[in-house]
């Protein structure tokens, strides 16, 4: 590929190394990641409530709210991958974007010191008001404007609490490659 040269192409080319006459880019497929166990993902509200050995430390949910278990199966290296969270429930929406609104809040359980994650309340967020001409609406997840990113850690499970109607999404990050660094000169 011919590039249209410059003063600030040729300047760019020269400083990186690279000939004037042809610049060529390539790009490689990353390494596939190893195949990974799925998480298992169990849920309660105060009606079903059942103490589970690994998590019966923490309170049962109160009324109205859900108790969301995230277990994480044992991986190599734990210390490459994190854990995405996103909260949130499916509506009914037009052709305007819409969000939600609610506060996710960090606990500690007292004389553990394990942490866990509730929301109280989920509520219709901002949404754009465009005139919809098609008036026909369509089911789409709609998120908390946070999103909760944690250290992959396997040795004990990730618990939330939410409102009865409110969904947890989940996905695993792997980092793809080694730390890069710089030198000072």
């Amino acid at each position: 590929m011919k590039l249209p040269l410059n003063k600030y192409t040729s300047a760019l080319l020269i400083g990186l190394g690279l000939p004037l006459s042809t610049f060529c880019a390539q790009a490689t497929s990353p390494a596939k990641p190893q195949q990974l166990t799925m998480p298992v993902a169990v849920s309660y509200s105060a009606s079903d409530y059942q103490a589970e050995e690994a998590t019966k430390m923490f309170p049962a949910p109160a009324d109205g709210l859900v108790q969301h278990i995230l277990t994480l199966p044992k991986l190599a290296n734990e210390g490459d991958y994190r854990l995405e969270i996103a909260i949130g429930r499916s509506e009914e929406v037009d052709c305007n974007k819409h969000g939600l609104s609610g506060e996710i809040t960090q606990h500690t359980v007292k004389g553990w010191g394990y942490n866990y994650y509730q929301v109280d309340a989920i509520h219709q967020g901002p949404s754009t008001m465009m005139a919809c001409f098609d008036k026909a609406k369509k089911t789409a997840f709609l998120t908390l404007p946070e999103k909760l990113t944690l250290a992959y850690d396997s040795r004990l499970p990730k618990v939330f609490y939410l409102p009865a109607g409110a969904q947890l999404r989940y996905r695993i990050w792997q980092a793809s490659s080694d730390y890069q660094y710089s030198e000072a000169k």
